[in-house]
């Protein structure tokens, strides 16, 4: 007997349901819109999405501040005919209580086998099985990078308890598979491992994928997560794949089962040539709310505040990154700030827009003020010059570490309110001298204020130092609203040159 199953997955759209990436107008090859028309969906076919759905965009960040638009992506996936989900790290990015709403809205189901009730220890998303109209039995685990508990802000997931991953996965799976003739594991999250060559890329939990392959006997894992377009092979036995962020792709997964063999098969899915129109006349009110929002001018500049190629930021210094480290040492009164960007940041134009500040600082960031020596700080700047190797031309380049498995400029700092020298003759962890705070050497003893995201306070990005500082000031406010209240203060905004370091490498 033939059994066949279909499956169209997506994966961190962010928010991302119309072709735009809101920097600009124009459209792109982008959005779930034009993902939804190339779902061909009957009784033996399943659309799942692998988490990150409520943040990220323009549209995301309007609907959150506006309840009464209702969760355009539901309505989306909704309208799509989506059957199950997980849960993302940045779906808590505005609390449970948020994302319950969201999945209340939902028609699809929600798995995710770590996310315990904080009290009962009860899952909150149990895995399910789902019987297809040919007699297949389909067991659905879902599960999320347990990093939220480093990440995420206390009173967002106070809750909830995230638990190991792998471990709930393990446990899913001896429950499941005796009842069902096909297994899916859902994973909001990567791999630890090139999915090649098996050489070790990351050292912590953040991403487990290669171990649920090598160590569990999933059929299928959907990854996502590290926004990396994996495409699908079989890993260890499991077959694996991992769509781009923001709806730039999807897969379609062809399973076909014929007694106990099982042939499973993948295409890469693009965007349609045209948007699904019904669902889009529905959303087009709330598009058009979201680009006026966007186009609002809230305030000057003296000249435009453009970023530039990301290398060239990174060793000269940029307005846009000046403009932001003024208004964070404003906002938190510390001596020292730390800006990071993202890996998309457009910057402002000489009269700014709501359009410049979303598109060049997306994220839900809190700025925290820490007490840190200057130990630790020597330590952080050492650790942010990773970011600079050197080819076989002897040319400065980024570190393929900042760009595979995941493209990750954001975790590049630039430390405004001290003055340093880099040089990248030397061997990591001895690049840094003549670390300087108002002309003065700064001692390992000596002692400062710093402000910086909660993402990088929490040692986001590699950089457990933070988490040895004290806490000065939690912080009531996300980044971009001091960002905005700053602007619209400011009759013209002269933008500062308050960036002082220097990258060398001029070795003989």
């Amino acid at each position: 007997m033939k059994q066949q199953l279909k499956i169209y997955y997506t994966s961190d759209v962010h928010g991302y349901l119309f072709p735009t990436n809101y920097a600009d107008t124009q459209e792109k090859e982008m959005g779930l819109l034009k993902c939804i028309p190339n779902f061909k969906k009957d009784e033996n076919t399943l659309i799942i999405d692998g988490g990150d759905m409520l943040q990220g965009s323009a549209l995301a960040s309007y609907s959150q501040a506006h309840p009464e638009e209702r969760f355009p992506q539901a309505k989306a996936l909704n309208h799509a005919g989506y059957d199950f989900v997980t849960v993302g790290n940045h779906d808590v990015n505005f609390g449970t209580n948020y994302l319950y709403h969201y999945l209340e809205a939902l028609d699809a189901t929600c798995v995710c086998e770590n996310i315990l009730d904080a009290k009962s220890q009860a899952k909150k998303f149990p895995w399910t099985i789902k019987t297809l109209a040919n007699g297949l039995k389909v067991g659905i685990v879902g599960v999320v990078t347990d990093y939220i508990n480093v990440w995420e802000k206390a009173e967002n997931i106070n809750d909830i308890t995230v638990v190991d991953p792998f471990i709930a996965a393990k446990q899913a799976l001896r429950e499941v598979k005796p009842q069902v003739d096909f297994t899916i594991c859902i994973y909001h999250g990567g791999f630890e491992r090139d999915v090649k060559s098996g050489k070790l890329l990351s050292k912590t939990s953040e991403n487990v994928g290669y171990r649920i392959c090598k160590e569990l006997d999933f059929d299928l894992l959907l990854t996502g997560h590290q926004h990396l377009l994996i495409e699908g092979q079989f890993l260890h036995g499991t077959y694996i794949v991992q769509p781009s962020a923001n709806a730039m792709t999807y897969f379609q997964i062809d399973i076909e089962k014929i007694k106990d063999n099982i042939e499973i098969t993948s295409t890469i899915g693009n965007p349609s040539n045209q948007p699904e129109i019904e669902l889009m006349k529905r959303l087009q009110p709330l598009e058009s709310k979201v680009q006026n929002w966007l186009d609002q001018a809230i305030g000057s500049l003296n000249h435009d505040a453009l970023a530039e190629d990301k290398l060239a930021m990174a060793m000269y210094g940029s307005p846009v990154v000046e403009l932001i480290g003024a208004i964070q040492l404003a906002a938190s009164q510390a001596q020292i700030t730390v800006v990071s960007l993202a890996n998309t940041s457009p910057g402002f134009h000489k009269e700014v827009t709501m359009r410049d500040v979303i598109a060049t600082y997306p994220y839900t960031n809190q700025l925290i003020t820490l007490k840190i020596t200057g130990k630790q700080l020597k330590e952080v700047v050492e650790k942010n010059t990773d970011y600079f190797s050197v080819d076989e031309q002897n040319k400065i380049i980024i570190s393929p570490s900042y760009l595979y498995p995941k493209v990750e400029h954001y975790h590049f700092d630039f430390f405004v309110g001290i003055e340093y020298t880099v040089d990248l003759c030397q061997e990591p962890g001895n690049r840094v001298s003549a670390l300087r705070y108002k002309e003065q050497v700064i001692k390992e003893t000596d002692e400062f204020t710093i402000a910086l995201s909660d993402y990088r306070a929490s040692g986001g990005g590699g950089f457990p130092t933070y988490l040895e500082c004290p806490v000065i000031n939690e912080g009531a406010q996300e980044i971009v609203e001091s960002i905005v209240d700053y602007i619209q203060s400011h009759e013209e905004i002269v933008i500062p040159k308050m960036l002082d370091y220097k990258i060398t490498y001029s070795c003989k």
